[in-house]
């Protein structure tokens, strides 16, 4: 929630394009069904299944958490109105008006009664609560209105979706610049006609949020579904769309109409919120299509592409290229495209024999898959480990997992309850009987449209040793094998960690002999409370360490006599901060790791992830050049406090925006 007081921030922040802080808004909005859906639905799972025993780093039971998060979160719908009320403004400056039901005038009125009509009333579907018709089951995020009606005397309820084949938004054709209604205030203003024959007496637009937190079994699977993870998980992600109802938004409605919907929905009032806007801002995305385009250009970020290095355009082959030097890709900086011409030069190449990759999120129209399938086509080994457990991901990746069967792929998915988190590439060459290796690690998905929004860092080598331990990691994860010492990789559940935990005891070790230690690593979130009470202790030892946490941090830095050597910051701006990089010590001595795991308990115990170092010396003072950048960054970094909260970062003279400066590079 910290975290996304940090996006809204940016929805505020008048130096950002006025469009891209409407996007920050609706960003914020989503962050917050998502928190719903996902972190209080597990605390709610968690509460309802063990409800004593209390969390290790905060010592409240879950049913605590849950009271104390929901009560916080009023607070962020108050912030909310406040943003919005602001975006409303600006955008008002540059001609668009974006109006509720009860600020349109009796003229606009008329014509949006005339464009319900011709236009929406034919979509709705309207049902009245009673013997013959139960109240309805509500999706999960969708907005309905719902109705107390009257009829010969007697009361009812009644209740109707908001039809999503009507265009969200409607134009007014009269009167100067862009005036923009959403349909939902135009069905609460008429929806009420649908039910003909009734007198409305009370109405409300409401929206319920369901929890999307998946409890997942190896043994159920295996007792129950005959060993197919697939059929299991594709169960359980239809069981997700009838889950229970973690949050009742109402905008508007009498005491009478809550009652009533508690009632229904089998809910108790500290699950109800009243929004004072709208539901679901996804609409702010489409906002610039109103506008002319040079007045639209002003309003949005300028627009890039990934650079691809001159080297990589004019060598031969990516293989041949790899194999001379160790190539870098620093999303979304540089394209991924080199990526993909690799596989699809080894789906043709006669030198390779096989490529296995892990996949966990994939683009729509994935050219990573396409170049997969084209070298099965032609004869080459393909083993892809999917990650069916990727939150909101399942069914997309179900059905690449049959795409890439059905080609005659190899497919699995995991071991045991881990969920396989890696980022890893193996490509394995044969050359005149000469084996050789082609490795990709990566910090993010193998993913055509996050490449362009998330920053992530990417190495690709034809290291023996690297190539090796990915080979050997391909075998283990096929025999369900977790034990096993790796010569270069730090490889969770049983490896990353300890691996990290000697890095630091190692700086410590520098710091008591008198020599220079640092440590400086950049996570999305920090929970692991074996890491955390390593930092401060070589913090206590004088080890000098900076943290870059884009999310979650359970370290509270600057703290006398126990965190005085240790800072935060936080970077959220046009892009996601996605890369982890963990650095340790200093000059020729720096060792630095990319992983694809987060310092959370999560990752390091219960998650098959990766960190590699990197061994490329070009590449290494690359990325030390860009944590310098970074931890520079006095534009969107903010500080975190001892007390725990958030502070812009105070600045000189030059304004820093390190994504900024990176997209120069």
């Amino acid at each position: 929630l910290q975290f996304n007081r940090r996006v809204l921030d940016q929805a505020l922040d008048e130096d950002n394009p006025l469009l891209e802080r409407c996007k920050f808004f609706a960003i914020f909005h989503s962050n917050l069904d998502e928190f719903f859906m996902v972190r209080l639905g597990s605390l709610l799972n968690e509460s309802k299944l063990d409800p004593m025993p209390k969390d290790g780093r905060t010592g409240l039971t879950a049913a605590v958490q849950v009271k104390l998060l929901s009560a916080y979160v009023k607070g962020l719908y108050g912030e909310s109105k406040s943003a919005f009320t602001a975006l409303k403004k600006a955008l008002l400056s540059e001609g668009l008006c974006l109006f509720r039901a009860s600020e349109l005038s009796k003229k606009d009125k008329r014509e949006c009664e005339a464009h319900f009509f011709t236009s929406i009333l034919p979509f709705l579907s309207p049902i009245t609560v009673d013997q013959k018709h139960p109240f309805p089951f509500l999706e999960n995020k969708r907005t309905y209105a719902v109705y107390k009606l009257q009829k010969d005397g007697k009361e009812t309820f009644g209740v109707m979706p908001i039809p999503s084949s009507v265009p969200r938004l409607y134009r007014l054709n009269d009167g100067d610049g862009i005036r923009l209604i959403p349909v939902e205030e135009l069905i609460f203003l008429f929806g009420h006609r649908a039910f003909h024959g009734y007198t409305m007496l009370k109405k409300s637009l409401i929206r319920v949020t369901r929890n999307a937190d998946l409890e997942l079994s190896e043994q159920e699977c295996d007792e129950d579904y005959g060993f197919d993870f697939s059929k299991y998980m594709k169960e359980k992600v239809d069981e997700r769309s009838a889950s229970s109802v973690v949050r009742l938004e109402m905008d508007r409605g009498s005491a009478e109409l809550q009652a009533y919907l508690l009632n229904a929905l089998k809910i108790d009032k500290s699950k109800r919120f009243t929004v004072r806007n709208f539901f679901d801002f996804k609409f702010l995305f489409s906002l610039g299509g109103y506008f002319p385009e040079e007045t639209r250009k002003k309003l949005q970020y300028a627009p890039f592409e990934g650079k691809i290095a001159d080297e990589l355009v004019s060598c031969e082959t990516m293989i041949d290229k790899i194999q001379e030097k160790d190539v870098f890709l620093s999303y979304p900086c540089h394209s991924i495209q080199p990526l993909v011409r690799l596989l699809n030069e080894c789906a043709v190449d006669p030198r390779v024999a096989s490529i296995k990759i892990t996949v966990y999120r994939l683009s729509e129209n994935s050219k990573i898959v396409d170049a997969l399938l084209l070298a099965r086509e032609n004869g080459k080994e393909v083993t892809a480990v999917v990650e069916l457990c990727a939150r909101f991901d399942e069914e997309s990746n179900l059905r690449y997992a049959k795409i890439l069967q059905d080609a005659g792929c190899t497919v699995f998915y995991g071991v045991g309850d881990y969920k396989v988190h890696s980022k890893i590439i193996s490509i394995l060459l044969s050359d005149g009987g000469k084996v050789g290796y082609i490795t990709h690690l990566g910090t993010g998905n193998y993913n055509e449209n996050t490449a362009e929004q998330y920053t992530d860092l990417n190495i690709l080598t034809a290291d023996k040793a690297i190539g090796e331990d990915a080979s050997a990691f391909f075998r283990n994860v096929a025999v369900s094998n977790e034990a096993y010492e790796y010569q270069k990789l730090l490889v969770a559940p049983l490896g990353l960690k300890d691996g990290f935990l000697k890095e630091i005891e190692a700086q410590i070790a520098l710091s008591k002999q008198g020599k220079p230690a640092r440590i400086i690593a950049k996570m999305n979130s920090l929970t692991d409370k074996n890491l955390i009470d390593k930092l401060i202790e070589a913090g206590k030892c004088g080890v000098k360490i900076s943290l870059i946490v884009r999310g979650i941090c359970c370290l509270l830095p600057q703290i006398d006599g126990e965190t005085d050597n240790i800072e935060v910051i936080s970077i959220v701006g046009r892009f996601l901060e996605h890369s982890r990089i963990y650095s340790f010590g200093v000059g020729n001595e720096r060792k630095i790791y990319i992983s694809s795991a987060d310092w959370m308990t999560r990752n390091t115990e219960n998650r098959v992830e990766i960190a590699a170092p990197v061994l490329d010396d070009d590449i290494k003072e690359t990325i030390v050049k860009m944590l310098d950048v970074l931890l520079a960054d006095n534009v969107k970094a903010r500080r975190l406090l001892p007390d725990g909260s958030y502070t812009p970062v105070k600045r000189g003279k030059m304004k820093i925006n390190s994504q900024e400066v990176f997209l120069t590079w």
